[in-house]
């Protein structure tokens, strides 16, 4: 048996760099307290969901992954605690930004960085204004405790990235998120942004793991963003399935709170052979996508 804990994190983040840290750093210790082994956060959680307007002075908020602050003390924490930590930042590589995750393992080195393929463009979820899709490919990473991919928000929406991933022989797919309302189309798309990953989770015979951030987030009229005025209220409910997608762990909407669960990856991998998806795959067949 390969026993492993992850944890979900699921937090309300402001304007503030070094509060939301903080803030992060007491909810990782918290879940290794716990046991925890991988410790997912929520996307861009270093400070406030600042793609729901368009800043030029924004630009300045990337910075590589050398330098950003996130990933550096998390690297020394996933060392003290003996942790894995996927780290979401703003990436700054020369004069291209993107949306990216560092995979730190639990001695503090960083593995690799991926960075989101799919960037949305909605009202109130201005990404392509702020990253370029990203050009790592799909990866996955051989941590202390088994073999992860990590998604990013929007590809959690694309079965495509799951399959690379598992393809690619993931144990686990983990998506940091920032997801809410949709003041536009004005429907409630909790239910539907879980069913997606349950499928990915069932159709990969593979757990999923999604940490999403909490809150409403507001911008307020000023020249530099047009005039503009919007908010958003993010909707929480993050989430933790088994291989064949059923819910095993679930976040309330509005309150922070850290997910635990244990899994058996040997006990998984049994069963994910034992189904025959990937025997029966026939890759030749599916050139139209």
């Amino acid at each position: 048996m390969r026993k492993i804990t992850i944890a979900a994190i699921q937090m309300q983040c402001s304007t503030s760099v070094e509060e939301n840290i903080n803030k992060a750093d007491k909810m990782v210790r918290g879940a290794a307290s716990s046991g925890a082994n991988i410790i997912l956060l929520p996307e861009l959680f270093e400070r406030q969901y600042f793609c729901q307007e368009r800043r030029y002075e924004y630009y300045d908020f990337a910075k590589s992954v050398e330098e950003n602050d996130a990933v550096n003390h998390f690297k020394k924490l996933a060392k003290e605690l003996s942790v894995v930590i996927p780290v979401s930042f703003y990436e700054k590589d020369k004069n291209v930004l993107y949306n990216s995750v560092a995979v730190i393992d639990a001695d503090g080195t960083v593995l690799g960085v991926y960075r989101k393929t799919h960037i949305p463009d909605d009202h109130f979820y201005q990404e392509k204004f702020y990253f370029t899709p990203g050009n790592t490919g799909f990866k996955v990473w051989e941590t202390k405790y088994g073999t992860i991919g990590v998604g990013i928000c929007w590809d959690q929406w694309f079965p495509e990235t799951a399959r690379a991933m598992a393809v690619k022989g993931a144990e686990l797919l983990f998506y940091p998120t920032a997801i809410g309302s949709e003041p536009i189309i004005e429907c409630d798309s909790m239910p539907h942004w879980r069913r997606c990953m349950q499928g990915h989770a069932g159709s990969n015979l593979m757990p999923v793991i999604a940490a999403n951030r909490i809150g409403l987030e507001s911008v307020e009229p000023c020249k530099e963003n047009a005039m503009q005025s919007s908010s958003l209220n993010f909707y929480g409910s993050s989430f933790m399935t088994d291989e064949t997608g059923e819910l095993l762990e679930t976040a309330s909407r509005d309150k922070e709170e850290i997910l635990i669960h244990t899994y058996d990856l040997d006990e998984i991998a049994e069963n994910r052979l034992s189904w025959g998806l990937f025997r029966d795959r026939r890759p030749e067949c599916y050139g139209d996508i």
